[in-house]
């Protein structure tokens, strides 16, 4: 009897069905990847504002909640608290460079001037330790290096331009998408958790509500750590001599928000300044931002990812070294919200049960 069910269920119709919903399970899957592929760079651009809006909701709230009328009165829109972010943000991105570009410029114009001589000292001392060959200046190196691709100088200029002006273009769309993505967050929202079954839309509106809270810490954080990179190297480089030293802080500042290669990026320029004073001195400079990096990384990093994020320093250094294997520097800026993410769900899915 048992023979006779399995050679039924085996029948060759059904069987050629399998075959067929397979083969077409298979082919739907393929397209819907390659096509994922294809837009991979507009997903990643749609998550970057999501994240942004997900850590932005919490202040957008508590904005929204603040009376602007007597009591009983309808509190502030949703998008006029919006817009208070921005102005907000923008305002003090004004204020920043009123105070900034001043001297900056002034200090950029002055080692523009004596930039000749600083690379004339530069060039001597290379020369005197056989790094190059005497009497080879910066320009011959400079022909001598290959350029990628075996592309001329024009060509390379216009790829260069053509990416700055692609970057400008996505910073505008993440800043216009997070806004909409905002404004419209209570819908999204509600329709994600109309996904579930009506017993656990409180606890997955519980889980979102603390993955938002972790990606607000993060960016937080991540201000906070490029501002103390950027006094601190204002303060150190000034008192060691260092000339430019409003310039290379500000540069140090700004290389502290990109991960893993943006502080030993930033250092370079104020170690090359500093070499053109004196070998000692750039030695110093040098140390001093080793030193920095140090109590970076083993106290500000951890102190502030554990008690806002909430993320242990091997998580980071984990998440951190994925996601730039994955995905570049875009991996390595988006590691840390995604694992902050990533570790409200395994402690919400898995551990607590």
């Amino acid at each position: 009897m048992w023979m006779r069910l399995r050679e039924s269920s085996l029948a060759p119709d059904d069987s050629r069905a399998v075959v067929r919903y397979a083969v077409f399970a298979t082919a739907v899957a393929v397209v819907l990847m390659w096509a994922l592929y294809q837009v991979r760079s507009q997903i990643l651009l749609i998550y970057v504002s999501a994240l942004f809006a997900t850590g932005l909701a919490p202040l957008v709230r508590m904005i929204e909640r603040q009376r602007v009328m007597p009591v009983g009165k309808r509190q502030l829109p949703r998008t006029a608290a919006i817009l208070v972010i921005y102005a907000t943000v923008i305002g003090a991105l004004v204020a920043l460079a009123a105070a900034v570009v001043p001297p900056l410029a002034n200090q950029g114009r002055q080692l523009w001037n004596d930039l000749p001589d600083r690379l004339g000292v530069l060039q001597r001392t290379l020369e005197q330790w056989g790094v190059i060959p005497a009497g080879t200046s910066f320009a011959d190196l400079l022909k001598q290096t290959p350029v990628a691709g075996g592309a001329d100088a024009v060509t390379t200029l216009l790829v260069a331009i053509w990416g700055i002006i692609g970057g400008l273009v996505g910073v505008v769309s993440i800043l216009l998408l997070t806004f909409y993505l905002l404004v419209d967050s209570e819908r999204v929202f509600d329709v994600f958790v109309r996904l579930f079954p009506e017993s656990e839309r409180s606890r997955v509106s519980a889980v979102c509500e603390r993955a938002a809270v972790k990606i607000s810490a993060w960016l937080g954080g991540q201000f906070l750590l490029g501002f103390i990179i950027g006094v601190t190297s204002a303060i150190g480089l000034a008192v060691l001599g260092v000339p430019y030293f409003f310039v290379l802080a500000v540069i140090a500042g700004i290389g502290e928000m990109i991960p893993m290669v943006g502080p030993l990026l930033s250092a370079i320029p104020a170690v090359a300044v500093a070499f053109t004073v004196s070998p000692g001195l750039a030695l110093a400079v040098a140390l001093f931002f080793w030193a920095q990096q140090v109590v970076e990384n083993n106290f500000l990093v951890p102190k502030i990812m554990s008690e806002q994020v909430g993320l242990s320093a091997i998580t980071v250094i984990v998440a951190l070294a994925i996601g730039s294997s994955l995905l570049g520097l875009a991996g390595a800026l988006l590691a840390v919200p995604t694992a902050a993410i990533i570790q409200v769900l395994v402690e919400e899915l898995v551990l607590r049960e």
